[in-house]
């Protein structure tokens, strides 16, 4: 299986200004050095705390927004130095699927005008083009055709989901960044469209990251899985290897703070005391160490390189040298 995104020394730093004379003061570091692969036709779970970077982090492979610096190779080609004429034909492949329904469908348009609107953005204005393709991708989200004359607001969340994941494929793009894209939504509600997506992913042939802090979601529907803690990458691994054989301490703390009924009462848990340090002024060394239980004077002077440890599973780690 060939890899279809190539990211490398991806940095997001944006600068801090004093407000009143725009002098840049500091910066917030968003992203550090952000290496990773993306496989064509996996889905990549990317977890971490809110204020990791896994948005930001999802939004730069698009070039949603521009990045201080790196790469994100695409099919071969590195699209974050393609301008926007360029990008244009980039749109097609790659789509996002945002994480609030009730926010990213414009309530002024019936559901066939939002479907059809990706086409006209691409200059494809035959009907006899586009009307079956809408009919066909409304059936495959499990949704009638007479939705198509309603407007969003007649909705429910999980149906407007379904209808922002219909947007975000109806041009048969090749990459899906999904954001979030169940948090909003009820529990009964969230098992249905993780189950669509993967549907989709085999239908349509995707390849998709996937962003949750939702653990048991991330488990169900990924094929590997990146743990972010303040912008960067801390643990790489197939799903089932982080599950039970996971080395780096901010991915036990994760799983461990997921709740389990258990009698085991000898069982050692991590449990994460403060909060997120602050991107503008993060810890030297490991940036985990102001955290971590197991912190060495190692871990406060030097920065630890995100090192393969075995088959696929690479860590962030002194602790795994």
């Amino acid at each position: 299986m060939g890899k279809l995104i190539e990211v490398r020394k991806l940095n997001m730093h944006y600068p801090v200004t004093d407000g009143l004379m725009g002098n840049v003061k500091g910066y917030v570091y968003a992203l550090n050095n952000i290496d990773l692969d993306i496989y064509q036709n996996e889905i990549l779970g990317l977890v971490g705390e809110s204020g990791s970077g896994k948005s930001t982090l999802g939004n730069c492979i698009l070039k949603l927004i521009q990045p201080t610096s790196g790469e994100v190779i695409f099919d071969g080609e590195n699209i974050l130095t393609k301008s926007k004429k360029e990008l244009h034909s980039f749109r097609k492949k790659a789509q996002l699927i945002f994480q609030n329904p009730y926010m990213s469908l414009d309530p002024r348009m019936k559901v066939y005008d939002i479907l059809k609107e990706p086409f006209l953005v691409h200059g494809i204005k035959d009907n006899n083009i586009i009307n079956p393709k809408i009919r066909q991708i409304i059936n495959l989200i499990g949704m009638r055709e007479d939705v198509l004359t309603r407007y969003p607001h007649e909705f429910s969340g999980g149906q407007r989901q379904r209808i922002a994941i219909a947007r975000a494929i109806i041009l048969n793009p090749e990459f899906i960044v999904a954001d979030e894209p169940v948090s909003a939504l009820d529990i009964s509600i969230q098992a249905q469209i993780v189950n669509l997506l993967l549907d989709l992913k085999e239908h349509l042939n995707l390849t998709m990251l996937f962003i949750s802090h939702d653990l048991s979601i991330i488990k169900f529907i990924s094929d590997r899985i990146a743990v972010m803690y303040l912008g960067e990458i801390v643990e790489t691994a197939e799903k089932n290897e982080l599950f039970n054989n996971h080395k780096h301490p901010y991915t036990k703390a994760l799983l461990d703070a997921v709740p389990v009924i258990s009698d085991d009462k000898n069982c050692k848990k991590i449990i994460l005391e403060g909060d997120l340090p602050s991107p503008q002024n993060p810890p030297e060394g490991c940036k985990f160490h102001t955290r971590c239980p197991y912190v060495t004077e190692k871990c406060k002077k030097e920065k630890p390189e995100l090192k393969l440890v075995s088959d696929n599973h690479k860590v962030r780690c002194f602790l795994c040298e």
